[in-house]
């Protein structure tokens, strides 16, 4: 109340430009001449950038497999609250689990690639999920194929969580593997759409089973079944 006679006005702090650090040190240094202001550090290095906190980005994987083909939908969302979306179609035949991992592995490349070092994936896939946290066991060598490519990429980040969520929580992810399972550009606008020519994994060899079997002792009972012919002996026919 004693000052509103002087007619004050309230003005907002604007930004400290980085001269006025040297305009001060240009008007005080004689004042300053013995004294350090400003503390010099070495250059950091790798061990020391570990010690810094690194920010949680999370990771939307799905699949699509139907009449149209197989596709992925994946929906990287960084700290700040971007989105980075991308619709992958699959030229190969892809089972639904297959497709699924296909999804999660290409999601985890692209995070690799944008430098995340701590991940929440998200998948509605109950099964890859606990495959991949040790819940399930894989089974099959094409699935444990997945599966073993699936943790080397996990290797590389610092830190990642994988867990399950409802599809009606995954639907960003949702749509963008249905129109990648499709190949529907028209639908995606601006989404990169990319083409996956052949399999994250390599391919399985399959061994070429004999088709002239040889005599076991499944032999007499397999004749007995499709021809009801019994062996001579009469204690083997007993």
């Amino acid at each position: 109340m004693e000052l509103g006679q002087f007619d004050l006005e309230c003005m907002p702090r604007t930004t400290i430009k980085g001269h006025a650090l040297a305009d001060f040190l240009l008007e005080f240094n004689s004042a300053v001449h013995d004294k350090a202001l400003v503390v010099l550090h070495p250059p950091p290095t790798e061990e020391s950038l570990e010690e810094f906190p690194h920010p949680w980005w999370i990771l939307h994987v799905d699949r699509a497999v139907n009449n149209g083909g197989a596709g992925a939908g994946i929906v990287l969302l960084s700290p700040e609250g971007h989105h980075l979306m991308s619709a992958i179609h699959f030229k190969f035949y892809a089972m639904n689990n297959d497709a699924e991992y296909e999804a999660l592995i290409n999601g985890l490349k692209i995070a690799l690639e944008m430098g995340v070092r701590n991940l929440i994936t998200k998948s509605d896939s109950e099964l890859v999920v606990n495959q991949v946290n040790g819940g399930f066991q894989a089974r099959g060598l094409q699935t444990e194929l997945y599966l073993r490519c699936t943790q080397r990429l996990i290797g590389k980040f610092k830190e990642v969580r994988l867990e399950c969520v409802p599809r009606e929580k995954n639907s960003n992810a949702d749509t963008l593997e249905k129109m990648g399972s499709q190949q529907e550009a028209v639908l995606l606008g601006s989404i990169p759409l990319e083409i996956q020519e052949i399999p994250s994994i390599p391919e399985v060899e399959v061994m070429q089973v004999d088709e002239a079997p040889k005599e076991t002792w499944m032999t007499p009972i397999i004749s007995y079944i499709h021809k009801g012919a019994l062996p001579e002996d009469k204690f083997k026919a007993r």
